[in-house]
C-alpha cells in the first residue's frame, strides 16, 4: 500500500486507543510514525527515499524480513526494555503497516524466515487501496469526532 494508506490506518489506530493510554503525546506520533516503518526496506517508499534508509535496503529485501511480525515483535521488545513509554505505540503503527500490506498482491512474510505468505488480492495504488484509504478517512474524522467530544 502506499504511504498515504498507511497513515490513515495508522491515525484510525491511533485514534481508537488515544483515549486510553497515559502518555497521549509520546503515543500518537510514535504510532504515526511506525505505521511508515516497515518500507524502510524499499527505495519507493515514502521513507525509503531518505539517505538513512540506503543502508537497510542494501543488506534486505523488500518485504523480507522487515515485512515480518517477527522483526515487529523483536523490535518492541528490544524498545519495551530500554523505553518503555514506546513499545505499544511502536508495535501498533508497525503491526498495522503489516497488517495492511498482508490483503496486497504481493503480501508478507508474518512469520519469517518461514517462508509462508500472507496475501490477498489489493494491488498497490489500485483502485481497491483508493476505496480503502477513503474509508480510513471516514474512520478517522469519527474517531477525531469522537476525541474531540469526549475532551469537551
Amino acid at each position: 500500500m502506499i504511504w498515504k494508506t498507511h497513515l490513515a490506518i495508522g491515525l484510525a489506530v491511533a485514534l481508537y486507543f488515544l483515549s486510553h493510554v497515559n502518555k497521549p503525546m509520546i503515543f500518537f506520533p510514535v504510532v504515526l510514525a511506525s505505521s511508515f516503518f516497515p518500507d524502510i526496506d524499499s527505495k519507493f517508499s515514502y521513507i525509503g527515499k531518505k539517505a538513512l534508509s540506503r543502508p537497510v535496503q542494501w543488506t534486505v529485501s523488500h518485504r523480507g524480513i522487515v515485512h515480518s511480525y517477527t522483526l515487529c515483535i523483536a523490535l518492541s521488545l528490544l524498545i519495551a526494555f530500554f523505553y518503555p513509554v514506546f513499545a505499544l505505540p511502536f508495535f501498533l503503527g508497525y503491526s498495522s503497516h503489516l497488517f495492511a500490506d498482508s490483503f496486497t498482491v504481493q503480501g508478507i512474510k508474518p512469520f519469517w524466515p518461514l517462508k509462508a505468505v500472507s496475501k490477498g488480492s489489493v494491488t498497490t495504488g489500485g483502485k481497491i487501496e483508493r476505496v480503502i484509504f477513503y474509508t480510513f478517512v471516514l474512520i478517522d474524522a469519527v474517531f477525531l469526532g469522537t476525541v474531540l467530544y469526549n475532551l469537551f
